[in-house]
């Protein structure tokens, strides 16, 4: 049965100039499942399984051009950065250009008029209000220096679009321009693949190349004058190139929250030789929407906090958590999001408020 949030506006793709007011969120959206599982987390019903997706066959699936828009986002110190998102009609041209038919009617139903499908779709596709928080609380709390300083873990749970780390992504890239460049560990996880190869990825490549377009002859001609990004096979292995001599490391997680996701996570995203003085900031904007969301984010995020406090006792770690103050309908909080991280252990405080409009907020969890 499908239900909408009903908030007023649309997704933030339709206001290139700035966020719109945006509807409510899930994290989660349709696409390539196994036949026993659902297209998004159900309690009492099989999950996705946690999966890592190699960089190499998630590019092997692009399309050759994607078309895409720039959403800017004001930081409020004077300064604003300029965001590019794949356009949604873009996405529905490479679904119905897929040979799965089955897989390209599933995806495309989260394309439509409803904000949230149970089931079906939650969200995954577009941009949302709270990600635009969470962009502005990483830019006030000067994450670029922590890029400068050591080498680093970034990790973004149900990331969607990306905005957030798109931010983080083109921050570092500009840093890296200094002499002295540090190891960055970038792992975006969404709960269906689908999200990944369609956006995520898509959208990771457009912030590099508008990037290093003035400095890549490759990159300036690859761009066309209605707004697309040629993927030729010059610009893949530009990229590839780009984040081996930045010691960039992408790495891409699909599936349920779980203690086996978490275990996947230290397997094939995380490298083990990693410097003890290694700095950790998970991000999640959006992800605590349910009652059973919130259960399986709030518990995924104490085992990651705990481990990484357990092998890196030099470094620091701390995860910022952007949500709407009630998710009307369906059950989540960002206050009962914080009590149960308190009851858990850690200290909790708020780094942003909205209390115009939709009530929103970020906070920062770590151990005291």
């Amino acid at each position: 049965m499908a239900f909408s949030f009903s908030f007023a506006g649309d997704d933030i793709e339709e206001d290139h100039q700035a966020p719109a007011p945006l509807p409510q969120k899930g994290t989660l959206a349709a696409g390539p499942s196994p036949s026993s599982a659902g297209a998004f987390p159900v309690q009492g019903k099989p999950l996705l399984p946690p999966t890592h997706h190699d960089l190499q066959d998630l590019l092997s699936r692009l399309p050759s051009k994607i078309a895409f828009g720039l959403l800017s986002v004001d930081l409020g110190d004077g300064n604003i950065v300029q965001l590019p998102r794949r356009e949604l009609w873009d996405v529905r041209v490479q679904l119905m250009a897929e040979e799965n038919t089955d897989n390209s009617s599933e995806s495309e139903a989260g394309l439509g008029e409803h904000d949230v499908k149970t089931g079906i779709y939650e969200g995954g596709f577009k941009s949302w209000e709270s990600s635009v928080d969470l962009v502005k609380v990483l830019a006030s709390e000067k994450v670029t220096d922590l890029l400068m300083q050591e080498s680093c873990v970034l990790i973004e749970l149900g990331c969607g679009t990306a905005l957030p780390s798109l931010a983080l992504f083109q921050w570092a890239l500009r840093e890296s321009k200094s002499e002295q460049k540090r190891p960055l560990v970038l792992t975006l996880a969404d709960y269906n693949p689908s999200v990944l190869y369609l956006v995520t990825l898509p959208n990771l490549i457009l912030a590099w190349a508008l990037q290093q377009r003035k400095n890549n002859a490759v990159l300036e001609g690859a761009f066309t004058p209605d707004e697309e990004l040629e993927l030729t096979p010059e610009v893949l292995e530009a990229f590839r190139q780009s984040l081996s001599s930045n010691q960039i490391t992408l790495s891409f997680l699909s599936g349920a929250w779980s203690s086996e996701f978490v275990d996947l996570l230290y397997r094939s995203a995380i490298p083990a030789n990693l410097p003890d003085t290694t700095k950790t900031l998970l991000l999640g904007s959006e992800t605590i929407y349910s009652p059973f969301a919130l259960e399986s984010f709030s518990s995924t995020l104490l085992s990651i906090l705990q481990r990484e406090r357990r092998e890196r006792s030099n470094g620091e770690v701390r995860a910022l958590i952007a949500a709407k103050r009630l998710y009307f309908g369906v059950g989540g909080s960002l206050d009962d999001f914080v009590d149960k991280m308190r009851g858990l252990g850690t200290s909790v405080r708020t780094l942003f408020e909205e209390t115009q409009g939709v009530h929103r907020g970020v906070v920062e969890c770590l151990f005291s």
